[in-house]
């Protein structure tokens, strides 16, 4: 029996990428249904997940429903454990576990300002001054994890992990409204948003449109750079 995952709309939902990537880019088995996030229906289609309210929800191979995605992150990691989900050294598992920890408590100017969408780059986007500090917080983040793991390019510990899967529609907000970081970040995030994985969800995404769009803003857009 694969484990069912429970998603919002694919272009918007940041929350919903995570806990897909969890199980596609680690190759554990599943099947995803997809809820009316926008439609209005979200809470009847959990309902049978209750208590469980907010996408995703993962229910497992066993019928144990588990909600909020650190909490499936770490059931995945202790369910699959030489899958790859964290970093094999002590050390760099612990700096993940914090990365991901301060992205899921951390970081709400930049959600709140800059919702996720994978469709275009948002032209002449003027951040916050807390955008702007919580860009210099994840920068700070991403540089620390390279000295603990010696990893100078790539992925942030050598080897895809769950800090990719939190840190990819952190990605996508970075692109999607050209905040200014540094060459280095912009190719990570860029390496995180030409994953195969991720230009499939992404196609997925843009098979379905809105009307009204969400998070319209009065602003011009450019081409999304990938994909």
């Amino acid at each position: 029996m694969a484990y069912e995952l429970y998603i919002g709309d694919r272009m918007y939902s940041s929350w919903s990428l995570r806990g897909w990537l969890m199980l596609e880019k680690f190759a554990i088995p599943h099947s995803t249904h997809l809820v009316g996030l926008y439609s209005g229906s979200m809470a009847q289609d959990l309902a049978h997940l209750a208590p469980a309210r907010l996408v995703p929800t993962l229910k497992t191979d066993q019928g144990l429903v588990i909600g909020e995605s650190l909490a499936m992150g770490e059931t995945l990691a202790e369910h699959f454990p030489t899958a790859g989900l964290w970093p094999k050294s002590a050390d760099q598992r612990a700096t993940a576990r914090w990365l991901v920890t301060e992205m899921v408590a951390g970081f709400s100017a930049l959600r709140g300002d800059c919702p996720m969408q994978l469709s275009h780059v948002w032209k002449d986007f003027t951040p916050s001054q807390a955008v702007l500090a919580d860009v210099t917080r994840i920068e700070v983040l991403f540089a620390h994890a390279r000295s603990i793991s010696g990893a100078q390019e790539g992925y942030l510990f050598g080897h895809y992990s769950l800090a990719e899967v939190f840190y990819t529609p952190v990605a996508a907000r970075i692109i999607g409204y050209d905040l200014p970081v540094s060459a280095a970040t912009r190719a990570y995030c860029m390496l995180l948003l030409s994953d195969p994985a991720v230009l499939k969800w992404q196609a997925q995404a843009r098979e379905v449109t809105y009307d009204p769009e969400p998070y319209l803003l009065d602003l011009d857009r450019a081409t999304w750079p990938i994909g």
